[in-house]
């Protein structure tokens, strides 16, 4: 009876998880620590390095420049082809680091051409403090911040986060409401959070065409008419899949669809990039 009166709900994204005291939620990342939910291992990253902007992927946001990379542990989705199940599906040990201390390596890589930082790697929102942190530290500094993100998260938090972000990438991994479904995502969360964030700071956007799951010519038209919709200016990146994680079996997907599947795109967007080929 005690827990669950110590049991507090989590809606920084759609699962609303309900956990327990020291409990986690789906995500494996955010904890409830003396009835207030924040994230399990503020400041402890998984991985950093500094790396080309083009990488995130972003084409359009000072192409050619290098920024720093950091990412977490964990993930509010549970995509089984996961291209960095490692990091993303777990928690493990990484390195203490300070918003401070990050600001201090970003300076020292600026004759390197480091622009700022990105949250990368694995889904960054679930460590939301420290990414709120770290950002504001650095729009002090006039660095630039860069979310790489899934956008499974609530309006709340993409509001309190936005004025410190220059630009995103945005994962859309499949356009209907059944595809997220199967993903462990809400579609309609993920549209609402790409329209909120379209024309509050840079946003390009990377569909991972996964054979099976969201290839679907038909589908995909409609999701390219729904951007074009916001604006067609928005750059999409289509991507290749290749068999990782659970689906650890079968064929990358064919370049030709790929190729096919831009110039669908090209019809209605202006930029379009093919990558992982």
């Amino acid at each position: 009876m005690d827990s669950c009166r110590n049991e507090i709900k989590c809606t920084l994204c759609p699962h609303k998880c309900v956990i327990p005291e020291g409990g986690t939620g789906l995500c494996k990342a955010r904890v409830n620590s003396g009835g207030h939910i924040t994230g399990r291992n503020y400041g402890v990253i998984s991985s950093i390095a500094l790396d080309p902007i083009e990488k995130k992927p972003l084409y359009h946001f000072y192409p050619g420049g290098k920024i720093l990379s950091v990412g977490f542990f964990g993930c509010n989705m549970k995509c089984p082809f996961c291209q960095n199940h490692e990091i993303s599906q777990s928690v493990g040990e990484g390195r203490n680091i300070t918003s401070g201390e990050l600001l201090s390596v970003a300076l020292g890589l600026k004759d390197r051409g480091n622009i700022g930082i990105a949250f990368t790697y694995n889904e960054p929102l679930t460590n939301f403090e420290f990414v709120c942190d770290t950002a504001k530290v650095f729009k002090e500094n006039n660095l630039k911040t860069v979310l790489v993100t899934n956008g499974n998260f609530s309006n709340e938090a993409e509001e309190k986060i936005l004025p410190y972000i220059d630009a995103m990438n945005i994962d859309l991994k499949a356009f209907s409401k059944e595809g997220y479904e199967k993903l462990g995502g809400d579609f309609e969360t993920v549209k609402s959070f790409i329209q909120n964030a379209s024309g509050k700071c840079h946003i390009e956007l990377t569909s991972l065409m996964v054979p099976g799951i969201n290839d679907s010519e038909k589908e995909f038209s409609e999701e390219v008419n729904w951007i074009s919709e916001i604006s067609p200016e928005i750059p999409l990146h289509i991507t290749r899949y290749f068999p990782r994680y659970l689906m650890n079996t079968g064929s990358p997907t064919q370049i030709s669809l790929l190729k096919r599947f831009g110039n669908i795109a090209l019809e209605k967007l202006k930029y379009v990039h093919i990558g992982n080929v």
